[in-house]
């Protein structure tokens, strides 16, 4: 600790690392003399020591009660070297561990940002703020973790102000690290506690990755997943917004401190209108606007899609539907199924052409083989009670051994079956662009599926 020295003591000229008391006899833009010890020796502030983050120096006048540590001996003019840059230092310490014992919130400018965190510096004690203790407005979530954008988003906060608490203190080795996240944790349990499904909360997009959009809302953060920002197939989050845009949600379930959120939900579901104007055997017109290896996602509306098997296509077997359809071609066909509940509409362009002579058994054979795209079998009307019905479904439709995969769940093995990916060995040979075409399954799902499929 740095003792202060008064004239009452026996040898009254200060050493260095003392804080001194003395009276102020002449001031200039950036120099000043002090009077200590009574008159027995002059002390002098200069250049970068009359700065403090407390502006010290601006208001001093001549005659005034001045505190300052000692830097060094006399120097060539006679002079102690002064410090008030150093006093606010050991001041800010005192203040710094009182803040630190009772938990005090204050704001902080950064100045600095490196792939580890954000620096700072205040009376000359560097500050840390970690990336880990950033709170979810301002943690940069980066596909794959990429060090290179990491570091280029921190580098976007410099000169920004931050609400932070004292997380470690170490005075001796000038340490101080700071969390963001800690500032804000005040109240989080009981928000998080009184959170619940259904509600609806506006917020800020927080993160942007592959598989959603992250949201920042009264402390909390959630995620919206890719599949329930929009009803219509979404390829990529980044064009539903940019971080920092302000969005509302509904909260739509909750698992632990892990909060799944939606935007769609809070729009009306086109499928639901779709309902009143498709039926089975209408012809329609749409613009393709994905190819995969089953077939073509076709646009018939807004948020509506339907997809054309690669068997329906044409009544002659395809093997590269690039060399039959491109994206953005206009075509006209048929639907030959509708699964309104799940979002699903089917497609045929073969049932609009004329059957080719020699070729009526053929489509017959095609549409009845496993994994055709009329393959899902309705059993709807079949006099039996609802056990039966479900047992007959589940012994009828094909894919059942997909749920084998780890990764893939009923609904997920329900679109495998509807795009003609029906089997284990059919799944081996997909795509991972494939599996992430289909609604509800994203780049991990898709990677993990994948990865499991080949050890069975």
């Amino acid at each position: 600790m740095l003792m202060a020295v008064t004239a009452a003591q026996e040898n009254p000229f200060p050493k260095p690392g003392d804080l001194v008391t003395g009276i102020v006899l002449d001031r200039s833009k950036n120099r000043c003399l002090v009077d200590l010890c009574q008159g027995q020796a002059v002390g002098i502030i200069s250049g970068r020591e009359t700065h403090d983050s407390a502006g010290t120096y601006k208001t001093v006048e001549k005659g005034d009660e001045i505190q300052a540590v000692v830097v060094e001996d006399e120097n060539d003019e006679g002079f102690f070297v002064l410090s008030l840059r150093k006093a606010a230092q050991n001041t800010a310490w005192d203040r710094f561990e009182k803040m630190y014992n009772e938990g005090k919130v204050f704001d902080v400018k950064v100045d600095e940002a490196n792939k580890g965190g954000l620096l700072l510096e205040i009376d000359s004690i560097k500050g840390f703020l970690p990336v880990s203790q950033l709170a979810p407005m301002h943690y940069p979530r980066v596909n794959e973790a990429n060090s290179q954008e990491i570091l280029r988003r921190l580098q976007n906060l410099i000169g920004e102000k931050f609400r932070v608490k004292i997380i470690s203190i170490d005075r001796e080795n000038g340490k101080l690290i700071l969390s963001e996240r800690a500032a804000e944790e005040e109240g989080r349990s009981d928000r998080l506690h009184k959170l619940k499904a259904g509600d609806v909360v506006k917020g800020k997009i927080s993160g942007i990755v592959k598989f959603g959009l992250f949201v920042a809302f009264d402390g909390l953060e959630g995620l919206v997943h890719i599949s329930e920002i929009a009803w219509g197939h979404v390829r990529n989050p980044s064009d539903y917004g940019k971080l920092g845009d302000p969005v509302e949600v509904m909260v739509i379930g909750m698992e632990g401190e892990k909060i799944s959120l939606s935007v769609k939900r809070l729009q009306a579901d086109p499928w639901q209108e779709a309902a009143k104007k498709y039926d089975m055997g209408a012809k329609v017109k749409g613009k393709v606007n994905r190819l995969t290896t089953f077939g073509a996602f076709v646009t018939l509306e807004d948020e509506i899609n339907g997809l054309i098997h690669l068997s329906e296509i044409s009544h002659e077997k395809i093997d590269d539907i690039d060399k039959v359809l491109k994206v953005g071609q206009e075509i006209e066909a048929e639907v030959i199924k509708l699964d309104l509940k799940d979002h699903r509409i089917g497609l045929s362009m073969k049932k609009l052409l004329p059957v080719p002579p020699g070729m009526e058994n053929m489509d017959e054979e095609m549409n009845n083989a496993p994994g055709a795209f009329g393959d899902v079998m309705k059993k709807d009307d079949m006099g039996k009670d609802d056990k039966d019905d479900k047992d007959d479904k589940e012994e009828a439709l094909p894919g059942d051994d997909l749920t084998s995969v780890d990764g893939v769940s009923e609904k997920i093995a329900g679109s495998l079956t509807a795009a003609g990916i029906d089997t284990v060995e059919k799944l081996k040979a997909a795509k991972i662009a494939d599996l992430e075409s289909l609604d509800g399954v994203g780049p991990k799902t898709a990677e993990k599926i994948l990865e499991s499929v080949k050890e069975l």
